[in-house]
């Protein structure tokens, strides 16, 4: 495993723990909201944010790219950096509501609740587990 991979992987590992502790407050907030009248649920949206980015730079040595001599000139479309891509807060306006114009299944909130704590400690055990391999290979060098 070289050093840029294992960056890679905590910078990614980072950042999922950053996504879950946002997914946690905003169900949470849901679930705290479930009988607020025309309160709409929101979620979090990054995967797919995410996956455009990993797909643009895959794709970027198939794509055509200008040649610009001046900063004035038309920018070819550069491969978006995963790293600057930011979770986003979706409200949703779509999903049908109660009577009060709530559309919170308080239900379902609890359970990604239960669920994301669960990926916390997933991510958590993965980062140590990273770490772990980072101590392993530098006790074999030493």
């Amino acid at each position: 495993m070289g050093m840029n991979s294992f960056v890679n992987s905590v910078d990614l590992l980072h950042r999922a723990l950053d996504v879950t502790t946002l997914r946690y407050q905003v169900s949470s907030n849901n679930l705290a909201n479930s009988e607020t009248p025309n309160y709409k649920k929101q979620y979090v949206n990054f995967e797919s944010e995410l996956a455009r980015a990993f797909k643009s730079r895959d794709n970027d040595h198939e794509a055509f790219h200008m040649t610009t001599t001046d900063p004035r000139h038309i920018q070819s479309t550069q491969p978006k950096d995963w790293r600057d891509v930011e979770p986003r807060r979706v409200t949703d306006f779509l999903t049908t509501s109660d009577a009060n114009g709530n559309n919170v299944d308080a239900e379902e909130e609890a359970m990604n609740i239960v669920q994301l704590q669960m990926e916390y400690e997933l991510l958590t055990r993965l980062e140590n587990f990273e770490f772990s391999q980072v101590k392993t290979a530098m006790q074999k060098l030493g």
